[in-house]
């Protein structure tokens, strides 16, 4: 029975074979990726990204650009007559120099970049003194200083720190009123916008998320001094040596017996007691204050290495 079917199998043709039974076995198309694709897409990928960048570097020009026009508008707004600022009155004359104050104070070297700050501090330097021409000449510098403040993230940071600067700047000159034919108005108008245009200099995310190291300074007066586990030992020793030296100045004042005092009268005599008093309470308070220093350098010195590590 077996071998009467396969044989009736054999015997149908190949046409009627395939029709009646192509139910049965269904056609599947097989789709194969053809590697040649990936070609076009991966040269329009690489346009994309050169698109971007050349995009990127225009923007960048453009910018630039921008700010180096609105810093030459600046320029020739303080193209000012000679002795104008010497001119002005007292009033006027002290908010220039809260003009100057605003734009230079601070660590400006470490905000602005060396080569802004130094052109702030002198440009501050002029107005505190009224020199018109001086001032319209170091002013004339600042677009020539735009390349090195958006050249790359720090110097974002440095564009953003001076355009604050100038903005508060521009205050002081708009504080100043009507004057003249309206040169301070102007002057304030354009440094405000170009302060503004250099607050608003992109800073990419990853100059923002550089961890700040926070550094002490100690201050006395104009004197600035910088705290480092270092210079903090070493205060601790000179407190400590200093202790030691008051502390042997006022045993000797004191060995000396008040009935050894001779004078001519008891005024003399009583002055010589209250001045050998007033000596004993300098140098052992003296004493105390440099073993009060001392230990407070130490641990300062022990808080500051912990954190530098």
């Amino acid at each position: 029975m077996a071998t009467t079917s396969l044989s009736a199998l054999n015997l149908l043709p190949p046409s009627k074979f395939s029709s009646s039974h192509s139910h049965s076995f269904p056609q599947i198309p097989l789709h194969i990726p053809s590697f040649s694709n990936h070609r076009p897409l991966k040269s329009k990928w690489l346009r994309t990204i050169s698109f971007a960048l050349a995009e990127s570097s225009d923007s960048s020009k453009s910018i630039d650009r921008d700010l180096q026009i609105l810093l030459k508008e600046l320029a020739d707004c303080f193209v000012l007559p000679a002795d104008y600022f010497k001119q002005l009155p007292r009033d006027l004359r002290l908010d220039l120099n809260d003009a100057a104050f605003d734009l230079s104070n601070g660590t400006v070297k470490d905000e602005c970049g060396e080569e802004a700050g130094e052109t702030l501090l002198n440009i501050s330097r002029a107005w505190e003194n009224a020199e018109t021409s001086v001032s319209a000449a170091l002013v004339s510098k600042l677009p020539q200083l735009v390349g090195s403040l958006t050249s790359n993230n720090k110097s974002g940071k440095f564009a953003l720190a001076l355009g604050k600067r100038m903005v508060s700047a521009s205050r002081r000159f708009q504080a100043m009123g009507q004057y003249g034919q309206g040169e301070l108005q102007m002057i304030a108008k354009v440094m405000n916008r170009a302060g503004k245009a250099l607050s608003e200099t992109p800073v990419s995310e990853v100059a923002n998320e550089e961890p700040k190291q926070e550094t002490r300074v100690l201050k006395f007066g104009e004197l600035q001094v910088e705290l480092t586990p270092e210079k903090a030992y070493t205060g601790a020793v000179i407190a400590f040596f200093f202790g030691i030296l008051t502390w042997q100045v006022s045993q000797g004042i004191q060995r000396i017996p008040e009935s050894s005092l001779e004078y001519a009268n008891d005024n003399a005599l009583l002055l010589a007691k209250s001045l050998r008093l007033t000596l004993l309470s300098i140098f052992y308070s003296s004493t105390f204050l440099s073993a009060f220093a001392c230990v407070g350098l130490v641990l300062l010195a022990g808080q500051l290495k912990s954190k530098d590590k």
